[in-house]
């Protein structure tokens, strides 16, 4: 009896070993190692393609996997995956079917590649056999992507998969983060094989080395006027705490790109001289111009081009995980690579000493504040009105996401932001229609936040649909509408260049109507005096609302000319 207990627990055990080791096919292994990656959403529409993945998807959401969100169009669910990308600082995941699934998403990608946003695209493919055939959908996806992401790869063996998977988000990760796609054909979903998930920590960060650092301090020594170019990588959550602390230590005054917004404290704010990312006199423009050191922070060339700011003459300390591409206006003389924390924080133990203003660049900081928060007259909306009522309307907890436009040209300008990441821009690749879909990823990673979005007429009807996906979610979203029946910012580049304009007009909605037919509120601001209760009104509201504003955008010429920045009368 004894031998028979013996083997019959060998027996259990043997058993529970082989069931563990059982095959899975390859849509089940690849939500298991989704959910070892800790992915809580995935954005995306089914098709037939990516079946056996949504069917995994649904058993798994029960026990915790990933949720899908259903979108109305693949491109707005690349976009919310890049925001959430941006956001969290983790990859955010969109799922598209083979052909048009697939090539929906392709501004969607290229934007978080540019933008240096962290994104995981899932695609189908149809089955192999099909592949060197005419058939249905096929196309050869993973080639689709490459010349826009940073890896694209076809799957082409389930048992490859948790490799894949840890491979890609890994990828995404790493600097510079971008999004990569995985492609999966319908027979490799179906296929079965073992595998175990595996995880994709990022490596750690070292710092520059001790002589990298002690050169970057020997030119910060004999600088008189030094100037902070802060880029999209110094809203990261450690880098941003670690140039708080450089800054509270060493005045310095400090320059951003659009998407440094919310790099700069409250307490900070009076080293601020504004952002750049524009081809005329900003305030920023006249501290870069008048330095005589520039130390750039997570700074990307592409964020704003070097010949616009840069003199060969003047040198740069540039801080970031990797070294600067090569550029003829853009060539340092100290690089201090690798965690930009850990680097920003062993020069600073260096500096000794904190930096006057160049007269230049405090008596444009003076200019910059005094118009930033000076009343436009008139009956009409202007958008410095409505931009200073906004910013008293919301606490730095609310997010704000700006579409591309002229509208963004106003926020950018004279719209303060003190969280990093709480004031959202695409200037990588500067995509239209981006503001929607942002928020609604905004509010599934910050739920206990309002959140609000901002867009020209034209931006907002190429993701409006998404207003229904907000509704459905009751997310508290306020989405904004500037509404001038123009394409505007193309609009005052053909007045500034050719003196006169073409294919830049079209006709609306009634936008109030139009989101009261997808289930949300609708307002209409016409006058100044109506803004900030209407404000206040949709702000109050925990499902999604649409502001529709009669903009006035005849002084938008003064976004191009820097004789005219000032006025407002």
């Amino acid at each position: 009896m004894e031998w028979e207990t013996y083997y019959c627990a060998i027996a259990l055990v043997y058993m529970k070993l082989k069931k563990s080791e059982q095959k899975k096919n390859g849509a089940e292994l690849l939500v298991d190692c989704l959910k070892t990656q800790n992915v809580k959403y995935i954005f995306g529409i089914p098709g037939a393609a990516v079946m056996p993945i949504m069917e995994s998807l649904r058993v798994n959401e029960q026990q915790g996997g990933p949720k899908f969100i259903i979108t109305r169009h693949e491109q707005n669910a690349a976009f919310m995956a890049q925001a959430w990308g941006r956001i969290t600082e983790t990859p955010g995941v969109c799922l598209a079917t083979a052909g048009p699934g697939a090539t929906n998403l392709v501004t969607g990608v290229a934007t978080a590649t540019a933008d240096r946003d962290p994104m995981v695209a899932i695609t189908g493919e149809t089955p192999r056999v099909e592949h060197f055939q005419k058939t249905h959908q096929t196309i050869r996806t993973a080639t689709l992507f490459r010349p826009i992401a940073k890896w694209s790869e076809e799957i082409q063996d389930a048992a490859a998969i948790p490799e894949a998977v840890s491979l890609a988000f890994r990828a995404a990760k790493l600097p510079h983060e971008g999004a990569v796609n995985m492609t999966f054909p319908l027979d490799v979903q179906t296929s079965r094989a073992k595998g175990i998930p595996l995880t994709s920590e990022s490596p750690l960060f070292g710092k520059a080395s001790a002589e990298e650092l002690q050169t970057a301090a020997e030119i910060l020594a004999r600088a008189k006027h030094p100037c902070l170019l802060l880029g999209c990588g110094a809203t990261r959550a450690k880098t941003t705490g670690a140039l708080r602390r450089f800054l509270t230590n060493h005045a310095v005054p400090v320059v951003g790109t659009f998407e440094a917004a919310g790099a700069i404290s409250r307490d900070l704010v009076h080293l601020f001289v504004g952002r750049v990312g524009l081809k005329v006199e900003e305030p920023g423009d006249i501290a870069l111009r008048n330095a005589d050191c520039i130390i750039t922070v997570g700074f990307d060339p592409i964020e704003y081009h070097p010949s616009f700011w840069h003199s060969k003459a003047v040198p740069i300390v540039h801080i970031d995980e990797l070294p600067s591409e090569p550029h003829t206006l853009y060539q340092p003389a100290a690089e201090l690579m690798g965690d930009t924390a850990k680097n920003l924080d062993s020069l600073s133990e260096r500096v000794t000493r904190s930096y006057p203003f160049h007269p230049a660049a405090k008596k444009a900081q003076a200019t910059m504040f005094k118009h930033m928060h000076q009343a436009a007259p008139g009956t009409t909306v202007h958008p410095l009105t409505f931009i200073n009522i906004l910013r008293e309307s919301i606490d730095d907890t609310v997010t704000v996401c700006s579409d591309v436009g002229a509208h963004q040209i106003w926020l950018a300008k004279h719209f303060l932001s003190y969280e990093p990441r709480h004031l959202l821009f695409s200037m990588g690749f500067q995509t239209m229609g981006v503001s929607l879909p942002w928020a609604i990823a905004a509010s599934l990673a910050r739920p206990k936040t309002h959140i609000v979005s901002l867009s020209g007429d034209g931006s907002f009807m190429m993701s409006a649909m998404e207003l229904e996906t907000a509704v459905r979610l009751k997310l508290q979203i306020t989405h904004i509408i500037w509404r001038d029946g123009s394409y505007n910012l193309v609009k005052i580049q053909q007045q500034e260049t050719y003196k006169k304009t073409y294919g830049i007009s079209f006709g609306n909605p009634d936008f109030v109507k139009l989101a009261q037919s997808f289930g949300a509120q609708g307002f209409r601001i016409t006058k100044p005096s109506q803004i900030q209760r209407t404000l206040k009104k949709a702000l109050s509201i925990k499902t999604p609302a649409v502001i529709d504003v009669a903009i006035d955008y005849r002084k938008n010429l003064s976004l191009l000319r820097p004789s005219e920045l000032a006025s407002l009368s």
